[in-house]
């Protein structure tokens, strides 16, 4: 199966507890496409280039996940609809980008 990088930008205005429940509902929304998930990288706040929805920092996790093409598109769809989700990109991984 194919590899994809999946980018989020939480609401930076979250407490502990509701960090941890975007992210259970974020896996669960993962699982229910069908995708598994091999790496996850949190950044935490993070200042951002320009503001987004009026907030210039953002809460940002990084998901390395396996799951068909299919899915991707419909996942994206899911995740925009949660409230404290301000971005998502998913980009599919290719083993030529990586530098040797």
């Amino acid at each position: 199966m194919p590899q994809y990088d999946l980018n989020l930008v939480l609401n930076p205005n979250l407490d502990g507890a509701q960090v941890a429940l975007e992210k259970d509902l974020i896996q669960q929304a993962i699982t229910r496409h069908g995708a598994t998930v091999k790496a996850a990288d949190e950044w935490g706040q993070r200042r951002m280039a320009y503001p987004i929805q009026k907030d210039p920092e953002g809460y940002v996790l990084f998901y390395t996940l396996e799951m068909e093409g299919a899915s991707a598109q419909p996942l994206e769809k899911e995740l925009r609809l949660r409230d404290n989700v301000r971005r998502v990109l998913i980009i599919r991984d290719r083993p030529e980008w990586r530098k040797k």
